[in-house]
Formats: structure tokens, sequence, C-alpha cells
């Protein structure tokens, strides 16, 4: 019995070794990695973030363990259950495990010399030169320091081979008896849901492990620290299979039109809006607030007083058209100035690059620059993409008490918005701080205990109206701080919601609000020209910094106008005017031409060939050329 108790947990045993071995070998290729970078990354600034950022190697590590462990796991289970005791039964398994491993220790030596030179971590652009194969291999071996991590790679599998023998010489899985094969298969399935766990790498339900988790300062040596290299490299792959080179229309063609947008001037003598210096910026992305719920463009809607009164007191843009139906989108495009890209999504990027937006911008300016979510700010990446451009503190979920956190969304606005009155009264600085809001969106949760008492008996509309309200709460609560009169409240919706569907291509999920605020030194007026969230950077840099370049694929409104309005739905393209609209299903290239002010349904593109060609240049040359300059 002795000898029975001795193995009835050896594949259990076997398995956490196996784990813990895998984990020590990342952990040395990491501390390579700060061996390597110990002058080039500033080492006097690191403190404790350092120990931060080993911190997350480990969450990434696992990840890769898990999906490294899975077939093991299944295999020493089933073979449990199934009284298997074939040496080469087990031999395969150990052999697998020992593959995968060793797959991913050659990508840690790689990644050292790959993020050296690149200051990314290891990802598909590796496998550029694969199509010369000899080529690559001449230029490793032609580079004595390639050399040498090749010789640590070989160096450390021949140990890790080592001390995979003596574990499973240690454990035997052959030998293993499960006397009771309920309890054992009860302990396998909770090793199972354990390794589902890491190979998500995180609790919450919403998003699993990103790249941009990493990030969390803005060291950007040490937010890419705690990457695993293997894990950067299968995301790049993942993302390289799902966009595939955009071709709508010729490159030249697009830059053509795209320059002549950027030089469509208004008259000289156009009125033009200079800010005080040092004007603070606060911006306020809307969830899913469409002009449509808003009672200036729809009065009958009676949703949004607070906003309603806002606009009779500010700057409002009448057709003002969001970039793409999702929230990324929204803050990708209204931050950064560059359109959605159909169903590409910017911000999941495993090399983040560095965007020429308001975060950047104003940072190199001396702004302190903040974003404030209700949510998980891990979702779509958001915290690491801003993290690498110029945003240096970010306030989310995580920064709440666990009490006030009612949803998946996380906390209701107008606790966002108090506690951003507490983190702007403390600025020493101008500063620059982008509030998302997340309530307008499901599942909804109407706050407990707050003043508002809804009109509306819809959930819906009660969620419309309790986001108005704790707009207002919040623009109240401002007027009373010294930092108010010296401020610029800017605020957008993320993009619409679900309105008439008059076409395939719903135009009430772009039609959105865009309000400039700033009494005393912006005017009051309802301005009719085009606009779109890409826009709203340039036209702040330009009453902020007149003269600054403008190197981004937004316009400033005080100065150019736009022919046409544009936005994607994920696999549609839409072009707009005053009068018409154009709509383009990529998947099957058809395209329409409609009325859209009349909602008139009526195609009218085989009487209107050359206006709808004009417009399909535009939208198209917009998109192309911004897939063209992509970082």
């Amino acid at each position: 019995m002795r000898q029975n108790a001795s193995h009835k947990s050896a594949h259990w045993a076997y398995l956490l070794s196996v784990y813990a071995l895998g984990m020590a070998v990342f952990l040395l290729f990491r501390i390579a990695n700060v061996l390597v970078f110990r002058m080039d990354a500033g080492p006097q600034h690191w403190g404790t973030d350092l120990w931060r950022a080993f911190g997350m190697g480990l969450r990434f590590d696992t990840v890769i363990s898990a999906y490294a462990l899975a077939l093991p796991l299944l295999g020493l289970l089933a073979g449990g259950l199934c009284g298997i005791r074939h040496k080469a039964y087990y031999r395969v398994l150990h052999g697998c495990t020992a593959t995968l491993y060793l797959l991913c220790f050659f990508a840690c030596a790689a990644d050292i010399p790959y993020f050296h030179y690149f200051f990314n971590r290891l990802n598909v652009a590796a496998l550029a030169w694969m199509d010369s194969f000899s080529f690559m291999v001449k230029m490793i071996a032609e580079e004595p320091s390639f050399l040498i991590y090749v010789f640590v790679f070989l160096l450390v599998a021949a140990g890790y081979l080592w001390m995979m023998r003596l574990i499973r010489r240690r454990f035997t899985p052959e030998n293993a008896l499960p006397v009771r094969r309920i309890p054992y298969a009860l302990t396998g399935l909770l090793c199972i849901a354990l390794c589902l766990v890491g190979m998500r790498g995180r609790l919450s339900i919403k998003s699993p492990i990103r790249v941009g988790t990493a990030y969390f300062s803005n060291n950007a040596f040490l937010n890419q620290l705690g990457l695993n290299p293997m894990f950067t490299f299968l995301h790049s792959v993942s993302e390289s299979r799902k966009n595939q080179a955009l071709s709508l229309i010729d490159s030249e063609i697009a830059r053509r039109e795209a320059e002549a947008q950027q030089q469509a001037f208004l008259p000289a003598d156009t009125a033009r809006i200079r800010l005080a210096p040092n004007t603070n910026v606060v911006l306020v992305i809307m969830e899913s607030m469409a002009a449509h719920k808003v009672g200036h463009f729809r009065p009958e809607s009676r949703l949004t007083p607070c906003l309603d009164s806002l606009i009779s007191e500010g700057l409002c843009y009448e057709n003002a058209w969001s970039a793409g139906i999702h929230t990324h989108n929204g803050i990708y495009s209204t931050l950064f100035s560059y359109p959605a890209i159909l169903n590409r999504h910017s911000m999941k990027k495993t090399v983040i690059p560095e965007m020429n937006g308001l975060p950047n911008i104003l940072k190199a300016k001396g702004y302190h620059t903040l974003y404030f979510t209700t949510h998980d700010e891990q979702f779509d990446n958001v915290a690491g993409f801003l993290y690498a451009n110029g945003v240096e503190r970010i306030i989310s979920q995580k920064n709440y008490p666990a009490k006030a956190v009612k949803s998946a969304l996380g906390v209701p606005d107008h606790v966002m918005f108090d506690r951003a009155l507490r983190e702007l009264d403390k600025q020493e600085k101008p500063f620059f701080a982008c509030l998302l809001t997340a309530s307008d969106h499901n599942p909804y949760v109407f706050p407990d205990g707050i003043s508002l008492q809804p009109k509306s008996k819809d959930l819906n509309e009660k969620m419309v109206e309790y986001a108005d309200w704790a707009i207002g709460r919040f623009m109240r609560e401002a007027r009373q701080r010294a930092w108010f009169k010296h401020t610029v409240f800017v605020f957008v919706a993320d993009h619409g919601a679900y309105g008439e569907a008059v076409y395939d291509m719903s135009l009430s999920y772009h039609h959105i609000p865009l309000l400039f605020y700033a009494p005393g030194q912006i005017p009051v007026r309802q301005c009719e020209d085009i606009a779109l969230q890409t826009d709203i950077g340039p036209t702040l840099i330009g009453m902020l910094f007149p003269g600054e370049r403008n190197l981004t694929l937004g316009i400033d409104l005080q100065r150019q106008s736009r022919k046409y309005a544009f936005f994607s739905a994920d696999n549609k393209i839409g072009v707009l005017d005053s009068v018409w609209f154009y709509r383009y299903r990529v998947a099957d290239g058809c395209e329409s031409l409609y009325r859209w002010r009349e909602q008139d349904t009526e195609d009218r593109l085989p009487q209107e060939k050359a206006r709808a060609e004009a417009m399909r240049t535009y939208g198209f040359s917009m998109i192309q050329y911004a897939y063209d300059r992509l970082p």
C-alpha cells in the first residue's frame, strides 16, 4: 500500500514539476533580457516597477505553459483512468511536452537579439525573410552576436532535457496507480479548469490577457519585459491571418485624393477660434450616444436635457459622424485621428505603433495626460495602446472599491465622473483628460440612491436619461472648480446606436453629437459642415497651438472642409454628403446610392453613376491611404 500511495499522485506531481521547470527557464531568459538592456533602458528609473514587470512575466509565461501542458494533461488523465501502463505511451507524451517547451525557449533566445535591434518583441515580421532562407542563415552565421544566442539556446536545451529526464525518472508516470478513480477524475477536472484559466491569463470574463495587459507604466522597456516572446509571436501570426492586405483602390490614386482633401482650405476670412495658452482639455467619449437620442437633433426624444443645454451654449457640429460601430473605433479615431479600416482592430496590435494623436502631442507640450474608464482598461488592448502613446495615467475598474462595481462594465458613469473631478483637482499643470462612459450599454444597471427620477419606463431610455444626468451633474460640479474657466470640454459619442434601419448599413450607428464647449472662449454656433471623429484632434490642436503642423489624417475643421463623410461598419463602407449616401458591401462588392435625407430606399446608382464613382473614390481612397500609412 505504501508504494501505491507514493505513486497515485505521480501524474499531477509530474505536471507540476514540468510547469515549475518551464517557468524557471522563462525566468532565466527574462533575466537575460534585463542584463542585455541594463545600460540601454535606464535602470536607475526602474525601482519597484522592475519587480512588477517580472510579476507580469509570470502571468504571460503561465499562459504559454498552460497551452504547452494541455496535451500531456489530457493524455495523463486518460492514461490514469484507463489504466495504461505502456512506457511508449508516456514517452510520447513526455517528448511532445519537451518539444513544445523547446520551441518556446527557441523563441525566447531569438527574441533577445530581435528585441535589441527592433525594440519590439518577437512577432511575425521575423519571418519576413523566410522566402530567402539561405540569406537569413548566412546573415545569422556572419553575425557573431547571433551565434551567441544560438549557443545559449543549445545550452539551455541541453540542461532542460537533462532536467526533464530526471523528472520523468523521479515520477515514472506509467507506474501511477489511481486506486480510486473518482477522486482521480475529480482532481483531473480541477487541473483542466486551472489549465483553462491559465490559458486565458485572467479571471475576468470580459477579456483574456492581451499584449496591452503588460503595459503598466510609461517605461517602454519595462512594459514589454513581461511579455513572453512566444505569446507575441503567436498573436502576431493570428493578426496577419485575419488582416489580409487591403486593396480597395490603387494606392497612388488614394494618395492624390487624400492629399487633395488635406489641402481643401476654407476662405481666409473664416472665423478662427483661439484658446488661451495652457487651456485644459476634457474630452468625454459618450457610450452609444447616437444623435437620434439627443433632443437637440430629435426634439421628441426629451431624454437629454443636460446635453441639450450644453449644446445651446457651445459649438455643435450638426453633421458629425463616427468612424465605425465599435468603441475601439471611437477611441482610436477620436484620440489618434485615423479612420476605422473595415473589420481591422487597430488597437489590438502585438507591436503597438507610436501615433501622432492628442495624448502624444499634448504630453509633448507639457500637459499631464489621463484616461478614465468605468470598466476593465485591458479590454480591446486599450491600456497598452494608450500607455504606449502618451497617456501617463489610467484610472479604471481596479481603482474603485469592489462594492462600487455594478456590472461587467464596472462602475456607473457618475462614480467615474466623481473620481475624475477629484483627480483633476490635484493637477498642478495643464491637463488632458479623456473620459469614456459606459452606462448606456448593456448590461444596463440603473444606479440606486441617485436623485434622478427618470420619466421613461423603458430601461433603455432610462439609461439614456441617466447617462445625460451624469454628464449634467459632472458639469455642474466642474463649474465650481477654479480650473473650469481655463478648460475646453469636448463631447462626442464613440459611435451611435440602433435607430431606424432604413438601409442595411444603419446611419444611426454613425450620426453622433460633437460639441466644443468653453464659455467665454468658444462662441455659440450650430455648424452644418461635415465633421468626423478624426477631425477632433487637429481642430483642438489648431485652437490651442496655431501653426502646429498636422501629421494626422484628420482636418482642422476651423480651416478646412470635407466633401464627404466616410465610415466603416466592419464589412461595409459608407460615404455621404448632405443629400446622398453611398454604401458598399465588401463581401460581395455590392454598391448602392440613396437619397438619405429623404429616407428614400430606391437605389439611384444606375442613374447617378458618376456621382457614385466620385463618392466611392473618395471613401476608398481615405481608407486605403490610412491603411497604407499605418505605422
